[in-house]
């Protein structure tokens, strides 16, 4: 084997899964087909329980977090309805204001740092798949070469070229009706107001800022870019036909935010240097990849699903489908992985997709034009006011509402979901949870202040980091096993022990025998 992981696409979730294999002790090599960084603006945010992985790997604060960990927002939209979720208790909707340029460029940075083969300018070509391993024939600046590896994985969009070569259906569908417009523009300057969050119109009426708005005709945002320069986004149903050959044009936008607004608002071109945003696309466009996974071949990110992008849920989704898969790849080449654990990331990834495609959905459908929509957002607001409804809502909305199933029997009401961030003293050093997460190896954390639980569990020290801690009560639970995605595998419940050893079978294979500890 030349190398034991392939990565095809050097975008964000290329990137970050590349720095999970590199903590884990395997080098991959990425191969990403452009030769520089794409400019090319899409996310400005990270919303959800991503977030909070970052913190687990200490780059929130370096990633432009403000204080020393995520807070949960105050509010939020649904379907362009407001969500407010100040007085909600255990809030988990976290957010991280960064471009995705520049998220890029730090992963890329990280990457680099840790020792990953990252080659730009190296397109993937035919692939061949046996047994033994992937035979991938890659198109580099000085020509053809084959790479021999045991896995490889396709983050390479939602054209995928690995996915296509894989024969996985993409199952879903596309409403070509359904048009969304976004451009960077520059509107007269006296007409923003970022102490009020509004835009003055020409007619003398407002329009909000930073969200989106709904009209009968579609919807709307207006965002403030920079200096000089607004992004103006505009979804329409039923518009007039358009094809795909038919360039976009700062004329069509503003023909399509004039007729969801019913009045005009000036824009013109922006007067500073690009690259600025200008493009149009099927803003309906649902599909998910029918499996994650064939034999050695496995899809993250866009590679595996796309979705409508209202709730900004994309790189939520996309970035921990790579800290899932990261660390069960290690583990299969390091040779301890137990039976099943790479198909567990298809099983555990699949269904958080599937979320993510029927809120979205959802919340286009709201966003809609007509009066039975309007009827139904109606009733939504109105339960929306309901503390219960709202952090229903909230959970959808930061991916929080997926529990994986850890091992049989009756789990603690941590296990299977993102683990707290627990208050700790080890020795006299006060820590976070997230802090001990850093090294991006499985932990188990006793509270117990006894030596019971490292003399059950000394037969996986090769694999697990043991850490005995102090944390104030009340506390959640005395004990908690969190694997290196950040979610928790087992924790200390009425049950006592007894299925500790069979989570750490399940998730981190067979105990060593005595006397082969590393």
């Amino acid at each position: 084997m030349n190398v034991n992981v392939i990565i095809v696409g050097g975008g964000p979730v290329g990137l970050l899964l590349a720095g999970e294999l590199m903590l884990a002790g395997v080098r991959p090599v990425v191969l990403e087909q452009m030769p520089e960084r794409s400019t090319e603006h899409k996310a400005n945010a990270l919303i959800g329980q991503v977030v909070r992985f970052l913190d687990h790997r200490g780059l929130y604060q370096s990633f432009g977090g403000h204080g020393d960990r995520p807070q949960p927002a105050a509010a939020f939209l649904f379907g362009a309805l407001p969500l407010k979720l100040s007085g909600l208790v255990d809030n988990p909707l976290y957010g991280l204001q960064i471009r995705q340029t520049r998220l890029e460029s730090l992963l890329e940075q990280r990457a680099l740092h840790l020792g990953v083969d990252l080659r730009r300018g190296h397109q993937l070509g035919e692939l061949r798949q046996d047994d033994d391993g992937v035979t991938a024939r890659v198109q580099g600046p000085d020509g053809c070469y084959e790479l021999r590896t045991r896995y490889l994985v396709g983050c390479d969009g939602a054209g995928s070229a690995v996915r296509k070569q894989a024969g996985l259906p993409f199952a879903g569908f596309t409403d070509p009706s359904v048009i969304s417009r976004a451009a960077h523009v520059a509107v007269p300057p006296s007409s923003v107001s970022t102490s009020t969050a509004e835009l003055a119109l020409p007619s003398g009426d407002r329009i909000g800022l930073y969200a989106w708005h709904r009209t009968e005709r579609g919807a709307y945002a207006v965002v403030p870019h920079e200096p000089g320069v607004v992004m103006v986004s505009v979804i329409e149903w039923n518009g007039p036909p358009i094809t795909d050959e038919t360039p976009v044009s700062l004329d069509e936008l503003r023909a399509s935010l004039n007729r969801v607004l019913g009045q005009e608002l000036p824009l013109t071109a922006p007067a500073t240097p690009g690259p600025h945003l200008l493009r149009r696309r099927h803003a309906a466009n649902t599909r998910i990849a029918t499996s994650y996974r064939r034999d050695r071949l496995f899809l993250a990110g866009d590679a595996a699903h796309v979705h409508p992008a209202v709730g900004a849920p994309g790189l939520n989704l996309g970035l921990q489908d790579a800290a899932n898969l990261g660390w069960k790849l290690a583990a299969q080449v390091h040779g301890w992985a137990p039976p099943g654990l790479l198909d567990s990331y298809h099983t555990e990834r699949h269904p958080a997709a599937e979320r993510v495609t029927t809120h979205t959905q959802a919340q286009l459908a709201l966003m809609s034009p007509g009066p039975a929509t309007t009827a139904l957002r109606q009733v939504v607001a109105e339960l929306l006011e309901t503390p219960g409804v709202t952090g229903q809502i909230t959970d959808l909305l930061a991916g929080s509402d997926v529990r994986y199933r850890m091992h049989h029997g009756t789990p603690h009401a941590l296990t299977g979901r993102f683990a707290p961030d627990l208050a700790l003293h080890v020795g006299t050093r006060a820590t976070r949870l997230a802090e001990l997460m850093r090294p991006g190896r499985p932990l188990l954390v006793d509270l117990t202040d006894s030596s019971h639980l490292a003399d059950l569990t000394d037969a996986w020290r090769d694999r697990v980091d043991l850490v005995t801690a102090y944390a104030p009560t009340p506390r959640p639970t005395d004990a908690l096993v969190v694997r290196p995605d950040g979610y928790v595998a087992w924790a200390l419940g009425p049950n006592g022990t007894d299925d500790l050893l069979e989570a750490l079978t399940n998730w981190f294979g067979d105990p060593q025998p005595r006397g082969e500890h590393a």
